[in-house]
């Protein structure tokens, strides 16, 4: 984020979704966990086209799947996904397939990422989760205030796991056939099938 204004931690009783809508066939996808400061997590997924696989840098207009999904001391506080975006939506990603990596603050990318979340931490919502990193920090906003608490270095690596079969929920992809597809399957609570970790998921646990 680039501001630095001081927001209370005011906690949702949003209930997250899980779906068993998978990536097509013809997608790649990736599970990653965030974590952050103050006992803040995050965890989610990501999905595009695979012709896209050897580019340096896929960006916000070129994901088809996404979902993120917010905890406190393993409690969850919030989520957002794709198919809420609105023309309002702050939404900016930078993610480079090659390295498995989202990016992160540095000299060429100022504000890399902006999920539902702007460089104040103030519009995400009532209700709302978001995340963001600029050139102070990696952090959280929640029901519309940004979460000091939950603040990282802006330059700190973001790493993701890649999972071709990971599953959405059928809100959070945006291209016809994936969606067409995840509107077909039960959507659950987070309480059945939450994100798993990238470990986890690994394992097959």
């Amino acid at each position: 984020m680039t501001g630095s204004k001081t927001g209370a931690a005011a906690v949702a009783g949003l209930v997250l979704l899980a779906g068993a809508g998978g990536a097509g066939a013809a997608d790649l996808g990736w599970r990653f966990d965030w974590q952050g400061n103050g006992g803040y997590e995050m965890r989610g997924a990501i999905a595009f086209d695979a012709a896209l696989a050897e580019r340096d840098y896929v960006y916000a207009e070129d994901v088809e799947c996404f979902v993120v999904e917010g905890y406190h001391e393993g409690k969850p506080i919030g989520r957002w996904a794709l198919g809420m975006k609105t023309d309002k939506t702050s939404w900016a990603l930078t993610f480079r397939p090659k390295e498995s990596a989202f990016e992160v603050f540095g000299p060429e990318s100022p504000m890399p990422q902006a999920w539902n979340m702007n460089g104040f931490g103030t519009d995400c919502g009532q209700e709302g989760f978001g995340f963001n990193i600029g050139n102070a920090a990696q952090d959280l906003c929640l029901n519309g205030r940004l979460l000091t608490a939950s603040q990282v270095t802006p330059s700190r690596p973001f790493p993701a796991t890649r999972d071709d079969a990971v599953s959405f929920p059928g809100d959070a992809c945006l291209a016809p056939e994936l969606l067409s597809r995840a509107e077909k399957e039960a959507v659950l609570p987070a309480s059945f099938a939450p994100v798993r970790r990238p470990e986890a998921a690994a394992a097959g646990r």
